[in-house]
Order: structure tokens, then sequence, then C-alpha cells
């Protein structure tokens, strides 16, 4: 007997959090679209509030800020902090391959001038028979250089193609140094 009214207390006290809870999830989504954004603002507000007050006592607001969070929020934002990934050694590997092997697809090879180039090295390296006095010594023709600048000038257009590009408040205040930097 004495089990199954500890068992009633029980589900009655997870109904009425279920029943706060629901009550507040209500209240949420009646208050208007922008609210999250004025209560960043008013945030905001409090936070320069406070930074003034610690300046006008002549103490590091910072430090202050520290001393109120609590022990259990610090742990929250340390666990959340440590999910991320430290290690981007190996996505990043996967990434630039991924740009080798675009970059390379473009690429095609002059066997002609391969051929000839490979005929001097081995006349050269014969005749050396050192190969560290080849290093250095191919020139690339002019042609080369062109295809180089042609294909570094279709990234940069491709990339800046691509970015983001953000709605212009005429309003808002500037804080980049140019355009690119917005």
């Amino acid at each position: 007997m004495h089990k199954s009214q500890e068992l009633h207390l029980t589900r009655n006290e997870a109904w009425k959090l279920n029943h706060q809870e629901a009550v507040e999830k209500v209240k949420r989504f009646k208050l208007p679209a922008n609210w999250e954004a004025k209560a960043s603002l008013e945030y905001e507000l409090q936070e320069e509030e406070k930074k003034k007050k610690c300046a006008a006592k002549g103490e590091d607001s910072e430090r202050i800020k520290l001393l109120e969070i609590s022990a259990e929020d610090s742990e929250k934002w340390e666990m959340k902090k440590g999910r991320k990934n430290p290690d981007l050694g190996f996505s990043d590997y996967a990434a630039q391959l991924c740009q080798h092997h675009w970059l390379t697809r473009q690429l095609k090879p002059d066997m002609e001038t391969y051929e000839k180039v490979e005929k001097g090295f081995r006349s050269a390296y014969s005749a050396a028979l050192n190969p560290s006095r080849l290093h250095g010594t191919h020139v690339p023709s002019t042609e080369e250089i062109n295809r180089m600048v042609t294909d570094h000038k279709s990234s940069l257009k491709f990339r800046l193609k691509n970015e983001t590009n953000l709605a212009i408040d005429d309003n808002a205040d500037i804080d980049y140094v140019n355009e690119r930097h917005a």
C-alpha cells in the first residue's frame, strides 16, 4: 500500500512538471517573432551598464563577470566547448585532396614538351652525375606561365562569385576595411 502511494505521488509530480513545461512552451509560442533579438539587445544593454559600474568603481568587469558565473554553468559551457573536434588534420587533408583533384582535373599535359625536357635532364644528369646540380635549371615557357595566370584568375572569379553576399544595411556601422572584407 505504501509503495503504491509513493508511485501515485511521483506520477502526480511528473504530471505537474509536464504541465508547467507545456504552459511555458505555449507562452513562448505566443511571443512575437523578434522577441529573442529584443532579449539579446536587453542583455547587451545590461552588460554595458555593468561594465560602466565596474569602470566607475575601478574594478575589472571581466573578472566580476566570471565571479558571477556558477560552477554548473561553467561546466556546461566547458562541455559544449569540448564537443568540438580539436583535431582537424584529417578533415583538412580531405578538403585539400578534393581541391587538388579539382585543380589537376583541368590540367592537360603537353607530352612533347615533357619528352624534350626529360631528354635534356637525362643528358645533363649523365654528364654531371650529381642530381643536386639539376635543381632550379628548369625555366617555364611563357605559355605555361600564361596558363597558370588564367587558372588563378578563373579561381578568383569563381571564389568571388560564390561568396555569400550578405544583405547590405546602409544604416549599419562600417566595421570593415574595404568591400571585399565586408
